[in-house]
């Protein structure tokens, strides 16, 4: 009679213990469909009435989310209680085998279980009884790696290797990973997939061995670049383009490997191999996960749909394999709507670069009003081609701390290459046809060349004349001017059409040798005056802008050009100069402009760079003499100056008339 008490009494604690808990799970309605799950099992009844326990709950909210069938309720509970600050590298799920749950940090600090972000202002801590009882909200139902029914002898722990070598077993959306299996095999790289630890592990699928050749190129060293070794990176928590170490990185071979996301939320992940040898060629790999974040025991597997490291495509195939769904859709859609010689012409060159705008640059209006005009839409495309294999590497020693101008497969269009920072953290821009794009994923290697991802459609303006201004590091100088003088503030006007002739920084920077003193005093806020004077003499203000050939034409014709700017006109003469060197470090000749103003040669550096208010042409040299900033006897009194006299001036009158 007394044991029946005593067991009665202590069956009532420990379901005080667990109502406390599963009181918080009830009542709150975001988390039902996880507490129903909860209530149907009596393994989590049973853990939750008599241990303690770490409880990751998704929100309703990721339950709608959740494309499988089955949630796992086991595989959101740990019999060990773990507030967020305390949580280990992983905990082990109270799921048949005890499959780990990993827990990892992103940038911002958040924590993330698996997959799952800890929502870390829901967290819960009970304790009843002695038995610590913890619940984390989490924005997404946790997936383990299941066994299909009818393979019961497979384990639902297994490491890497055992999940390469029964791929099939298991669910994961039925993707075959055969031809890798028998490449790790042949190469005798088990080990580095039964490795103990925490490893992130990238495996092609079948579907990225259709070329012939390409299993044969899969070799003991493409194997270990496939492995981020001591480092467990799930998609959500992965920061974006942070090279992680491969197992591929020694003396004479180094790989490195990062993931980053597209706007539309697809995943990728890209090898860069740094340093290369006769068989691994230097650069970038970019493979789609078509199936991410599968734990296993020792990490996590992705299924990518193609090998890093190897480069076995030309750029043209490169482009067709995006054909689909891929980086570059678009851009290919947009090159065979156009009639697709341009990708007979890509295909044509022995050695290519391709700047390819992404799927999100397509997206602009003004893109769709030009997508119609098929002469107008192959110069922009043909201004996105290099004929020359152009890695970052190759941009960088062109730029040699000036901006590097390279021919297009467009006539006598150039693109502008600026590199700025070291490393992974350079940032590198390229400007064409008035746009300013940011390299978004350089060095894309392949056979023939390289491809550099961009972020906006070259050709196609998008901005206004300040914007341009603003954005160019060629033109800081012209844009520090106009801003302390306040010339720049007309420059955004949408209702007027201009043409400003922009010197270059390096233009500035001459008449700092030619006429030091004007100089110097053109960029103090005391001479904003004479500043904005100068600066209106460079910009015409027209119903229409004017493009380089407009302006030979009519110099051919009149014998120079007058343009009405804001105070008076500019008198100009603009020819064709056939052999005309583009810039003293260029290598390459092409029929340039040269404007004659004052009996002054000034060469256009960068002609009609387009913007939506107006054409900038940049130039080597502004349209300045001495005399513009000093007059005879002297410079200019300074306006603090001036009013310092006029002040005096006022003081001295006014006593006179007391007087």
């Amino acid at each position: 009679m007394l044991k029946a008490l005593l067991l009665a009494l202590l069956c009532a604690a420990s379901a005080a213990a667990a109502a406390d808990l599963a009181d918080k799970l009830r009542d709150d309605s975001e988390l039902s469909q996880f507490y129903s799950l909860l209530e149907s099992n009596p393994i989590a009844n049973s853990t939750l009435s008599l241990r303690s326990c770490t409880i990751f709950v998704p929100t309703n909210e990721a339950f709608q989310r959740y494309k499988s069938k089955t949630a796992h309720v086991l595989y959101h509970i740990s019999t060990e209680a773990f507030t967020q600050k305390r949580l280990p590298s992983y905990v082990s799920s109270d799921m048949d085998g005890n499959p780990p749950l990993y827990i990892t940090k992103n940038s911002n600090g958040d924590i993330f279980v698996n997959n799952a972000r800890i929502i870390p202002s829901l967290s819960v801590e009970t304790n009843n009884n002695g038995k610590r009882q913890i619940m984390h909200i989490i924005d997404e139902v946790l997936e383990p790696l299941t066994v299909k029914p009818g393979h019961s002898d497979v384990s639902n722990n297994p490491d890497a290797l055992n999940f390469l070598k029964s791929a099939e077993e298991f669910n994961v959306d039925n993707i075959g990973v055969r031809t890798y299996r028998s490449q790790v095999t042949l190469g005798k790289k088990e080990s580095v997939f039964e490795a103990a630890g925490q490893h992130t592990f990238l495996v092609p699928v079948d579907e990225g061995f259709k070329l012939s050749a390409r299993s044969s190129l899969v070799d003991a060293k493409v194997i270990d670049g496939h492995v981020i070794p001591n480092t467990v990176i799930f998609t959500a928590a992965a920061q974006h383009d942070d090279p992680k170490t491969s197992a591929a990185f020694e003396d004479l071979l180094k790989v490195t490997v990062s993931f980053f996301k597209q706007k539309n939320g697809k995943m990728y992940v890209k090898s860069n191999t740094i340093v290369g040898d006769a068989k691994h060629r230097e650069g970038v790999v970019l493979a789609e996960i078509v199936k991410a974040n599968i734990p296993v025991r020792n990490g996590v597997v992705h299924l990518i749909h193609r090998p890093l490291m190897i480069i076995d495509t030309t750029v043209t195939q490169f482009l067709q394999e995006n054909a689909e769904n891929g980086a570059l859709r678009k851009f290919y859609e947009v090159i065979m709507d156009n009639g697709g010689a341009v990708l007979d012409d890509i295909n044509n060159l022995s050695e290519v670069t391709i700047l390819a705008p992404s799927n999100e640059a397509w997206n602009s209006s003004n893109i769709n009003n030009i997508l119609r005009d098929r002469n107008k839409m192959r110069q922009i495309l043909n201004m996105h081609i290099i004929k020359d294999r152009l890695n970052v590497e190759k941009i960088r020693q062109k730029n040699a701390n000036l901006i590097a101008q390279v021919p297009t497969v467009n006539n006598n269009t150039f693109l502008y290459f600026n590199v700025r920072g070291e490393g992974s953290d350079a940032v590198i821009t390229v400007e064409g046809g008035g746009v300013n794009a940011t390299v978004i994923q350089a060095d894309v290697a392949q056979t023939n060349g390289f491809v550099h991802i961009i972020d906006h459609v070259l050709g196609v303006p998008y901005t206004t004349l300040l914007g341009k201004l603003e954005s160019d590091p060629m033109m800081s100088d012209t844009y520090k001017m106009g801003q302390f003088s306040h010339f720049n503030d007309q420059l955004n006007n949408t209702q007027r059409r201009f043409t400003y002739f922009v010197p270059r920084d390096k233009g500035w920077q001459k008449t700092e040798l030619d006429y030091p003193s004007a100089h110097k005093k053109l960029f103090m806020q005391d001479f904003a005056y004479h500043s904005k004077s100068i600066l209106e003499r460079h910009l015409a203000i027209s119903d229409t802008p004017f493009t380089m050939k407009d302006l030979v034409k009519i110099s051919q014709e009149s014998g120079s050009v007058i343009l009405p700017t804001f105070r008076d006109s500019l008198n100009i003469r603009v020819e064709e100069e056939a052999g005309h060197l583009h810039d003293e470090y260029a290598s390459h000749e092409w029929t340039g402009y040269v404007i004659i103003w004052n009996y002054k040669k000034i060469n256009v550096y960068r002609p009609d760079v387009e913007c939506t208010n107006g054409i900038i042409h940049v130039i080597d040299y502004p349209l300045l003499e001495e005399k513009d900033v000093v007059v005879a006897g002297g410079s200019y009194l300074p306006e603090s100056s001036i009013c310092i006299i006029l002040g005096n001036l006022i003081m001295i009158t006014v006593a006179k008339f007391l007087n």
